[in-house]
């Protein structure tokens, strides 16, 4: 089975990461395009994988993804579906904002199309993916894609109407830890601690609250309580994100992204 990326950006290159870090899919049955010979010399040093400038080529793929910027799609699209290929071919776009129906308008109605939403966590196995496919996807291929993607980190099949909430809770949310995370570590660098630490002990909490949320399946609001003593450190800190807004801020963000997603 042949994988093919048209694109190697930061995603698909995350993608690329997690799939051969599982050892699910050898690195050379991989083939990744790029518009330049740089990122192609990059992506090949980095992952030895095959590479090429020609998206033709990789178009080729029997599971073919196309992992390019919204605004190049059309354009990458009409160069590459003339190529032929299998009618098993499975083609996984990640293009935020590019619906089945436009994908099925672009590449044909009978063509086997999933559109998926991952996130850059893939690179160390942690990913999240948002999975929709169209209606010539048979289960069991369905399946095999879902597979792949769990490879690095979780999958799970929705329905497309949620995509623009799964774009801002999934797709974009780790710009937003990054920023919270980095945030906490400026506060511990202003009480004297040093960068080095404070990134360690600001990313480590957030991976471990994470995880409590997961693993135990308490409400998130019965976790927080627990660690907010009356008259305490926590409780004064909440108090002092509450008045600055942070909750809504932070739902104000997802919504301005979602409505990014929606009008692309």
């Amino acid at each position: 089975m042949k994988l093919g990326f048209i694109g190697a950006g930061n995603m698909a290159c995350a993608m690329i990461g997690g799939i051969i870090k599982s050892n699910l899919i050898n690195c050379r049955e991989i083939i990744a395009s790029a518009a330049t010979q740089k990122t192609i010399d990059r992506v090949s040093e980095e992952f030895d994988i095959e590479v090429t400038l020609d998206n033709k080529e990789v178009a080729k793929a029997d599971i073919l993804f196309l992992a390019v910027k919204p605004i190049y799609c059309s354009q990458v699209i009409e160069e590459t579906k003339c190529v032929q290929v299998s009618d098993s071919q499975i083609i996984v776009s990640i293009a935020a904002g590019k619906s089945i129906k436009w994908l099925e308008g672009a590449y044909g109605s009978e063509k086997k199309i999933i559109r998926i939403m991952p996130n850059t966590p893939a690179l160390v196995g942690e990913g999240m993916t948002a999975v929709c496919p169209n209606k010539n996807v048979k289960q069991d291929e369905l399946d095999r894609i879902c597979r792949l993607l769990e490879s690095f980190g979780k999958a799970e099949v929705i329905d497309e109407r949620l995509m623009d909430a799964v774009i801002a809770v999934s797709g974009s949310s780790p710009a937003y830890v990054f920023m919270f995370i980095e945030a906490m570590a400026d506060a511990a660098v202003a009480e004297g601690m040093n960068r080095e630490q404070a990134y360690q002990f600001a990313a480590q909490s957030v991976l471990g609250s994470a995880k409590m949320i997961l693993e135990t399946g308490k409400h998130p609001a019965e976790l927080k309580d627990m660690v907010c003593s009356p008259a305490g450190t926590t409780i004064e800190a909440v108090r002092a994100l509450e008045k600055s807004g942070f909750r809504g801020s932070v739902m104000e963000g997802m919504r301005a992204c979602a409505d990014r997603s929606r009008n692309m």
